[in-house]
């Protein structure tokens, strides 16, 4: 197979400024990395942090994206985990250092170095991307490009938020029931849970898809649910969440912060966190949790709701992602 040698990709500058279309070499992998042809790559909240200035250390000019669907085109030097025309995923742990504490003791999410894909190294909104083989995760068969690609993020972290919350859960509220929710929300019905579905006050569109999603009720953020919570997962990154989030939750119970940027937490009367009420937060994902991930989806099975977009339209996602005007997950087909 003759591969180009220039790409079209949507490039970040510099923060807080719209993406720009250029054409750019192909990037050569290398030790340990595959060369992937993009098909798909999703829109996450992430990405709009990085384009905000939320998040400060990105590589610039960068390509965004870390919910990469791919084949394989090329392999580096040592790389033979994957054939190539093999279908592989992408996340946003790109690699760690293998030899950290963290690392050390199993902890690779919260490695000292770690490499996070379309933030320190360049992501999939673009026609090709490379990313080190240890990280990339062979994808179900049951689920076409761009429905596997939110799984990659919105699924992984999501599932990882959930799990989080701990064994002994049977009342579980969502705050913000966007990407991940809405795929989270089907593992936990799959489970028999009940799921209670918070949305900015009066967004009753995003109200109605939820209870379309299985929930058992729905409502405004600053409602109290029908019944204690057991647990709450907040995918909003709205610091003020964390306090209505403790007042809907049981003594005893867990609130987790799923997103890894979040507005400031308000104070708040030590009556809310006493009788051993939990806040935790989560960051990044492991590779345990993607195998267990998509080991169970397709048996729920969980489908993503999505919404597509060409390479090029990239900021239109974003602003969509930013407005809170979509439904589901953002897709760039590439």
């Amino acid at each position: 197979m003759t591969l180009p040698k220039t790409m079209r990709a949507m490039l970040l500058d510099a923060p807080r400024s719209p993406l720009r279309l250029a054409e750019i070499p192909v990037p050569q992998p290398g030790p340990g990395q595959v060369l992937l042809k993009v098909r798909a790559c999703g829109v996450c909240h992430t990405d709009l942090h990085i384009v905000d200035g939320e998040l400060t250390e990105p590589k610039l000019p960068l390509v965004l994206g870390h919910q990469i669907v791919g084949t394989v085109v090329g392999r580096g030097a040592g790389a033979g985990r994957f054939r190539t025309g093999e279908r592989v995923g992408v996340p946003w742990l790109g690699s760690t250092d293998g030899t950290c504490p963290a690392c050390r003791r199993g902890q690779e999410n919260l490695c000292d170095h770690p490499v996070f894909t379309g933030y320190s190294v360049d992501g999939g909104f673009a026609e090709y991307t490379v990313a080190d083989e240890r990280f990339c995760f062979p994808l179900p068969d049951a689920y076409a490009d761009v429905d596997a690609a939110p799984l990659l993020c919105a699924g992984l972290i999501g599932y990882r938020t959930y799990r989080m919350a701990g064994e002994n859960v049977e009342a579980l509220g969502f705050y913000g029931f966007g990407a991940a929710a809405h795929l989270i929300a089907q593992v936990a019905r799959f489970e028999g849970k009940k799921i209670y579905a918070f949305t900015r006050p009066g967004d009753r569109a995003a109200q109605e898809f939820a209870l379309r999603q299985g929930a058992d009720w729905a409502g405004d953020s600053t409602v109290a649910p029908p019944e204690p919570l057991d647990a709450a997962l907040i995918f909003a990154p709205v610091g003020p969440l964390v306090v209505e989030a403790l007042k809907a939750v049981r003594k005893g119970g867990v609130v987790v912060c799923g997103g890894i940027h979040m507005s400031d937490i308000p104070s708040f009367p030590y009556a809310l966190l006493w009788e051993e009420r939990v806040v935790r937060s989560v960051a990044n994902l492991t590779r345990r949790d993607g195998e267990e991930f998509f080991a169970v989806a397709p048996k729920v099975p969980v489908r993503a709701e999505v919404q597509t977009f060409p390479l090029e339209a990239a900021d239109q996602a974003l602003n969509l992602l930013r407005s809170g005007g979509l439904t589901g997950a953002a897709v760039l087909v590439v």
